[in-house]
């Protein structure tokens, strides 16, 4: 296998997390992934600049979380380490911040542990998000992360490729059980609103791999809060949740397709 990877890795078909390194100039990707992003890209000319979009809403809510107070993270769903991944986005900030990933795709996984090796503040979790139990109590077992304190949860890119027969609502309220008061929620999620048929048609090419995603709207990607407290501006289109600068927005922040968001979890009254 390339780069001594796992056999289990099927290298037949393009994965999710390898088109996505490609897009944002990665190199832990193959030939059937450059394909495919290449296919995608002909369709939609601008999408490594959304991935690139969403990368940087991820790092922006991290900061804020930083700001806020929280010191350790679980990222699910975080994909291939690429430049500006959250423990380098934590640890500048905190040197103790501590960070917990979390994939389904083994390519992702086996190149986190490898860049991670020797970083005694991360861990590495393979595993499913909709197995959020499973991937609860790994997170306590490596020893990394105390849900008896507040906790920022991230969930960058990874619930629209939750079908909706999966119960995406149960997962998303199983992971804020699990979290104490003064928690965080971080949320970007793929949308059909607002979108020209091109992007439409270019998100369905998503079925060709193991991780078809499911486009929803701006009520839809809300409602995964629950009764957390979103923070301003609300659910936006990403490049709207709080830009370094205004002139990081230009005039159609709707063209990456995506919509940001953060919550926290408020004590309870009473």
């Amino acid at each position: 296998m390339p780069d001594g990877l796992p056999t289990e890795i099927d290298l037949t078909r393009p994965s999710a997390a390898r088109v996505y390194d490609y897009f944002l100039g990665g190199a832990h990707n193959f030939e059937i992934d450059r394909q495919l992003a290449e296919q995608i890209a002909s369709m939609t000319p601008n999408l490594a600049a959304t991935m690139r979009s969403g990368r940087e809403f991820l790092r922006r809510a991290v900061r804020a979380l930083l700001d806020a107070g929280i010191d350790q993270f679980l990222d699910i769903g975080s994909g291939i380490p690429t430049v500006g991944n959250v423990h380098e986005v934590a640890q500048g900030v905190n040197p103790k911040a501590r960070v917990v990933y979390v994939d389904i795709d083994p390519v992702a996984v086996a190149h986190s542990r490898e860049l991670l090796a020797g970083n005694e503040l991360t861990g590495v979790i393979h595993a499913d998000l909709r197995d959020p139990e499973r991937i609860l109590a790994e997170t306590r077992r490596l020893g990394l992360i105390d849900f008896s304190r507040p906790v920022g949860i991230l969930l960058a890119g990874v619930v629209h490729f939750i079908p909706d027969a999966d119960g995406p609502e149960a997962i998303l309220a199983t992971l804020r059980d699990a979290a104490a008061p003064g928690s965080f929620l971080v949320i970007s999620h793929s949308t059909f609103e607002d979108q020209p048929q091109e992007m439409l048609d270019a998100q369905r090419l998503s079925a060709r791999t193991d991780t078809e995603i499911t486009l929803r709207s701006r009520a839809q990607v809300t409602g995964f809060f629950g009764d957390w407290t979103v923070l301003e501006p609300g659910v936006v289109h990403m490049p709207l949740w709080r830009p370094d600068s205004p002139s990081d927005v230009d005039e159609h922040p709707e063209r990456f397709g995506a919509f940001g968001a953060v919550a926290r979890y408020d004590q309870p009254a009473g």
